[in-house]
């Protein structure tokens, strides 16, 4: 009589057996000694159903060569039929926020470096899956340890469009900008920080450069004043205007082929336009003078509007502008705000419901 090995099927208690004996193995041995199995057996094992057990080592030795990087998948480069939503196209896609430090020259020909966050964003055309947004570090990157102006900032774009094949292009550089400033009376000095940012924006092959500046200042409310020095004057009662500290936010688009317009030259238009800036170094002599300043300059939200466009509007590096202004009233629980545009390129019917609550300082 012939037995072939076929014919010799094990009870099911000899099969829990021979499972268990597996089990107790593979809780003593080596990940390598388990992926060595033979995978109809591997799958016996706890959690090992549908793969391997895996490495938890990292594998230092390991080289990603170039053939080893062509098989990696790359989704955001992939067929439109990997398009989820509409097929419609995106005006801006890209990376905010990534941080490095950056040259700047200053008026005087110093040069400043300062940590400068950075988005760039480019259009995606509809009929295409998404970018890779590395490439918009990496082009940026390239040019970091230049000291920057508008030009070099048009490298940075002009390199990563191309590399990204887009049509429209965007970079803005945001950073805090520190002059020293002179105190009213006691001779101090201190630093005054201005958030600034420059933009540069290609957009149907038409480049616009545009800088944007924050203004602190203080503003003395002259309907406030004038019912205060009424009750001085008629009833010999003390009393003061109310003041609060106030932000203009002034973005202005810079002509190409004009002088240059530096960061300073904007900052002593603000402060022309409106002199009772903050402070930064004060005595009993300059709280006072302080005082002095804002009583000479008293202003409505309005008033703040129309002198900051006074000072821009006739300087042939500036083009397009838009002034926003906030008072954060002391008096009322809500502030006094105001927008002036001039040119097309600020004009809105539609505010971002946000705006607004962006004019304020932290200090």
């Amino acid at each position: 009589m012939n037995i072939h090995p076929s014919d010799l099927k094990p009870e099911t208690q000899e099969a829990r057996d021979a499972l268990d004996t597996l089990r107790d193995w593979a809780a003593k041995a080596s990940d390598e000694e388990i992926n060595a199995l033979d995978p109809a057996v591997a799958r016996l094992l706890p959690g090992q159903a549908d793969y391997p057990v895996m490495s938890h080592v990292y594998p230092t030795g390991f080289v990603s060569d170039e053939a080893y990087r062509a098989t990696l998948p790359d989704l955001q480069n992939g067929p439109a039929s990997l398009i989820r939503g509409a097929r419609a196209q995106i005006q801006h896609v890209g990376i905010s926020n990534f941080r490095l430090p950056i040259r700047f020259h200053t008026r005087d020909g110093g040069e400043l470096t300062l940590e400068t966050s950075v988005t760039g964003s480019v259009s995606l055309e509809a009929d295409k899956k998404g970018i890779n947004m590395s490439r918009i570090m990496r082009s940026f990157y390239a040019h970091s340890e230049k000291c920057f102006s508008f030009s070099v900032i048009e490298a940075a774009l002009e390199d990563y469009m191309s590399d990204l094949e887009s049509l429209d292009a965007r970079i803005m550089m945001r950073f805090s900008y520190p002059v020293k400033i002179l105190s009213l009376r006691s001779g101090l000095q201190g630093y005054q920080y201005y958030d600034i940012a420059l933009e540069l924006v290609d957009e149907g092959g038409v480049r616009n450069r545009y800088i944007h500046l924050d203004y602190v200042y203080s503003s003395t409310c002259p309907c406030s004043l004038e019912l205060s020095e009424h009750a001085r004057r008629t009833r010999n009662q003390l009393a003061t205007p109310h003041s609060q500290r106030s932000v203009a936010r002034i973005a202005v688009q810079s002509v190409p082929n004009e002088d240059c317009l530096w960061f300073e030259d904007l900052i002593d238009k603000a402060r022309a336009a409106v002199p009772t800036e903050t402070q930064v170094m004060v005595k009993r002599e300059d709280e006072q003078a302080f005082a002095e300043l804002n009583a000479a300059n008293p202003i409505f939200v309005e008033d703040a509007a129309r002198l900051f466009c006074e000072q821009l509007q006739d300087d042939p590096r500036i083009g397009d502008f838009r002034v926003a202004a906030s008072h954060q009233e002391s008096l009322h629980s809500h502030d006094a705000v105001s927008v002036l545009t001039q040119g097309d390129t600020f004009r809105a019917s539609s505010l971002d419901p946000h705006f607004f609550a962006t004019l304020h300082h932290a200090g």
